[in-house]
């Protein structure tokens, strides 16, 4: 399954920051005129579901290997070692993508407002005259006034 159609806790965050369904957003990235925010939102996204499938492949393995109904001789404490070591590698991944997909929704502005870029061309004003330019020194006058 493709990532756009995989789930990610924090679907319903971006639906309501750029104000549209995935489905949409990830149409709107299709286009030229797809903003920076949107792109990285939904690489982020990516990222998201992909550590989210993770760390529940491994709770399910665990769940499973430690079920009731399990024999315990069937128990192994270095799979459950490694799967401890898998699983903090993935909640610590899918804890950076979310928290960095939570900071750029957060700074990004409401839907539908587009924040405006104000250039102000400044023309250089000269507010000072310049001192006259010194009167050109003719080559007898220099030796006068060494001597």
């Amino acid at each position: 399954m493709s990532v756009v159609r995989k789930p990610t806790s924090q679907d319903e965050a971006l639906a309501q920051a750029f104000g549209a369904s995935l489905s949409e957003l990830y149409a709107r990235a299709d286009t030229p005129e797809a903003s920076a925010a949107l792109t990285r939102a939904l690489e982020l996204r990516s990222w998201l579901a992909l550590a989210e499938e993770q760390v529940a492949r491994v709770r399910d393995r665990i769940y499973d290997a430690t079920a009731a109904d399990r024999d315990m001789g069937e128990l192994s404490a270095d799979d459950l070692r490694f799967d401890a070591q898998w699983i903090e590698a993935a909640l610590s991944a899918r804890a950076g993508y979310a928290t960095a997909l939570g900071e750029l929704l957060r700074t990004m502005p409401p839907p539908g407002v587009r924040p405006e870029r104000q250039v102000q061309l400044v023309q250089p004003r000269l507010t000072a005259t310049l001192p006259p330019a010194p009167a050109p020194v003719r080559a007898g006058a220099v030796r006068a006034r060494r001597s």
